[in-house]
């Protein structure tokens, strides 16, 4: 019998263990997840530096933006060690580098600022149009069930159907083996783990939750740049790699229920894509955007 999927492997990734710092004012470590591909997933780096970065603020300001590079690959199950520079800390606000090193080089680096927050107005923006419910649309697993084709392996189908941690159901199609519906620059996402998050040591369910939106944002943040190049994750020869990523939140983050993670594609040049994305709740609040731009090298 298959193992029902569990989101376990989000919080397996953001799981710290201090060490002791080489270059900056602290020192984390964690492991990268397991995944079909050469290297680990870049949202293991973006959560896990969130993570290190929140636990070295310890006044209870909550981190409001990440500015990320992705500098080198990393290796799949194997430590990565964050190192956190303790740049600023002011009343209201505090600033955070954190620098990720692997097999002696640096393959990540990031800004991180955190906020005490303040009286002021209040507004967001709301996506546009219908979005059908996640209840009614196929999850990952329903959609794969009897399609094969391309690149596709038994080992990248069971990822794509529950390996991520999380339920991920698209609209209007997703990009898995062909473009499933228009070659436009515009889809969504709802996304829910598969179970309750875990509690992670040294964050608070609040933080964790933070993170996980971290770490679940960069798998489908450049399918709408495929989308409208007519591309597919199972295309023969299709390389694509994470360059750069910023994030900002603009509220607290919820994981209990279903979230509307909606996408634009902005530009495509010279081999690479920038995508765009907002994360919304049922009720149409707005949590937290994307932006990152990631290397696309088709065949």
């Amino acid at each position: 019998m298959t193992a029902a999927p569990t989101s376990a492997i989000v919080t397996a990734a953001l799981t710290l263990k201090p060490a002791a710092p080489e270059h900056f004012d602290l020192a984390f470590t964690a492991t990268t997840q397991p995944c079909p591909w050469p290297k680990a997933y870049g949202g293991d780096l973006v959560a896990q530096a969130a993570a290190a970065a929140m636990r070295s603020v310890t006044d209870g300001k909550s981190l409001h933006s990440m500015h990320s590079y992705f500098l080198r690959p990393a290796d799949i199950g194997a430590e990565v060690r964050y190192e956190v520079e303790v740049v600023r800390d002011g009343r209201g606000y505090s600033t955070r580098q954190v620098r990720g090193y692997q097999n002696g080089k640096a393959l990540y680096v990031c800004l991180a600022n955190f906020a005490a927050g303040e009286p002021g107005g209040s507004f967001h923006a709301e996506p546009a149009g219908e979005i059908p419910a996640p209840e009614t649309l196929p999850s990952s697993a329903e959609y794969l069930a009897e399609r094969t084709g391309g690149t596709m392996t038994d080992e990248s189908k069971a990822y794509w159907r529950g390996g991520r941690g999380f339920d991920m159901r698209h609209v209007p199609g997703p990009v898995y083996l062909t473009v499933d519906g228009e070659r436009s620059p515009h889809q969504a996402v709802w996304v829910k783990p598969f179970d309750a998050l875990r509690a992670v040591e040294g964050l608070t369910d609040a933080q964790r939750d933070l993170a996980a939106l971290a770490y679940v944002c960069d798998y489908t943040i450049l399918e709408p740049v495929l989308r409208v190049l007519g591309l597919a994750w199972a295309d023969p020869g299709l390389v694509t790699a994470s360059l750069d990523h910023a994030m900002w939140f603009h509220r607290p983050a919820e994981t209990a229920d279903w979230l509307l993670y909606a996408q634009e594609g902005v530009a495509a040049e010279a081999g690479r894509g920038l995508g765009t994305g907002r994360f919304f709740t049922r009720d149409r609040r707005h949590l937290a955007t994307v932006v990152q731009e990631g290397m696309i090298r088709p065949a």
